[in-house]
C-alpha cells in the first residue's frame, strides 16, 4: 500500500476565531459559488456582485475562472481529470479566503456536481452559497461573446463544456437565476438578499 505524502504534515490552528474576525470584520466570511455554462453571466454577476458588497463596505474578493488559469492551474488542460483538479485548487483557496472573514466570489463553470459538493464541504454549514446561473444553451451560444461555441461546433476547441463536455446542473441549489429573463442588477439583489440570511451579513 503506497503511503500518504503527507502523513507529516499538521493542520496549524489559527489563535483568532471565527466570531473574533465576523466581529472585526462586521461580516462573516463564506463562498458564493457561481456555476453555469460559458457565457451564462458568472463573470459578470461576479464582478457586480463584488462593486455591490464594496459599496457596502463589506470585504469581498472575486475568483474567476479564466484568471485562475492564467496562473495558480496555468498547467491544466481540459479533460475530466484537469477540470476536477482545477476546481479543487480553487475551493482550497476559496476555503481560505472564507476563513480569514471574507465573502469570496467563485465563478466557474465547475461542471461535475461532485466536485461541487467537495467545495461545500469544506465551509461550515450555512457558509457555503451555491448559485445556478442558468441560461439555455441556444441563448449562450447568440451570446458567445469569446467566440468559444463556435469554435466548439467547428471542432477547433475539444472537451468544451455544453457541446462535447458534460455539464451537470446544480440538483438543489440556494440559488437559481435565469440570466435569459434577469437582469444583472436583479441577480446581484437577489444573490444580496440571500447574505443578508447570515450572522455578520452585509447590511443594505
Amino acid at each position: 500500500m503506497r503511503e500518504s505524502p503527507n502523513r507529516d504534515i499538521f493542520r496549524t490552528r489559527s489563535q483568532v476565531t471565527p466570531v473574533e474576525r465576523n466581529r472585526r470584520n462586521g461580516q462573516a466570511g463564506c463562498v458564493v459559488w457561481l456555476t453555469g455554462l460559458s457565457a451564462a453571466g458568472k463573470s459578470t454577476i461576479a464582478a457586480a456582485l463584488e462593486r455591490a458588497l464594496f459599496d457596502r463596505h463589506k470585504l469581498a474578493c472575486v475568483l474567476d475562472g479564466d484568471n485562475t488559469r492564467q496562473g495558480l492551474c496555468s498547467d491544466l488542460g481540459f479533460s475530466p481529470a484537469d477540470r476536477r483538479e482545477n476546481i479543487r485548487r480553487v475551493r482550497e483557496v476559496a476555503r481560505l479566503f472564507a476563513d480569514a472573514g471574507i465573502i469570496c466570489i467563485a465563478a466557474f463553470i465547475s461542471p461535475y456536481r461532485a466536485d461541487r459538493k467537495a467545495a461545500r464541504r469544506l465551509l461550515p454549514r450555512g457558509k457555503f452559497i451555491e448559485v445556478h446561473v442558468n441560461a439555455p444553451l441556444a441563448v449562450c451560444e447568440r451570446r458567445d461573446p469569446k467566440g468559444l461555441y463556435a469554435k466548439a461546433r467547428a471542432g477547433k476547441i475539444k472537451d468544451f463544456t455544453g457541446i462535447s463536455a458534460p455539464y451537470e446542473p446544480p440538483s438543489n441549489p440556494e440559488l437559481e437565476l435565469r440570466t435569459d429573463l434577469l437582469s444583472v442588477a436583479e441577480c446581484v439583489a437577489a444573490i444580496l438578499e440571500r447574505l443578508e440570511k447570515m450572522p455578520g451579513a452585509p447590511e443594505k
